[in-house]
């Protein structure tokens, strides 16, 4: 049975050890950049069935990986939840019209991490809500 792929998009080493364990055990297949270049690279190359994005990454922000992913035929059905430490009050609204899925504030509670990716993903992968647990 095949995976959902999900790309972590995230300049900490230790957040993207922790995503990659936390999808893992719940039975997702991962990739991640660390850059907002990279991102964009691994996106078309190993098109995942979802991206979750921090906002503050060096060599092109989350808002810059937003618009690429929107401006590409490709990549803009691509569903994004934002992960980020950033203020949310101001960059909830602004991820949203930018083109994302979700927003959660860091650190985000593993429930609810896995909750909202299990929903977002949940009309292309029917068996993900019962598949994943926590």
């Amino acid at each position: 049975m095949s995976k959902a792929k999900i790309l972590i998009v995230d300049d900490d080493p230790d957040l993207r050890r922790g995503l990659n364990l936390r999808l893992r055990a719940n039975h997702y297949d991962t990739a991640y950049a660390t850059d907002g270049f990279s991102a964009i690279a691994m996106a078309q190359k190993e098109k995942p069935d979802l991206i979750i994005l921090d906002i503050g990454l060096p060599a092109g922000d989350g808002f810059v990986v937003l618009d690429r992913l929107q401006q590409s035929a490709h990549l803009s059905s691509i569903p994004v939840i934002v992960l980020t430490a950033r203020d949310p009050q101001f960059n909830r609204e602004r991820t949203m019209k930018a083109g994302a899925t979700a927003f959660l504030q860091k650190p985000a509670d593993n429930d609810e991490l896995l909750g909202v990716i299990r929903a977002t993903l949940a009309p292309a992968w029917p068996g993900t809500m019962s598949h994943a647990t926590n």
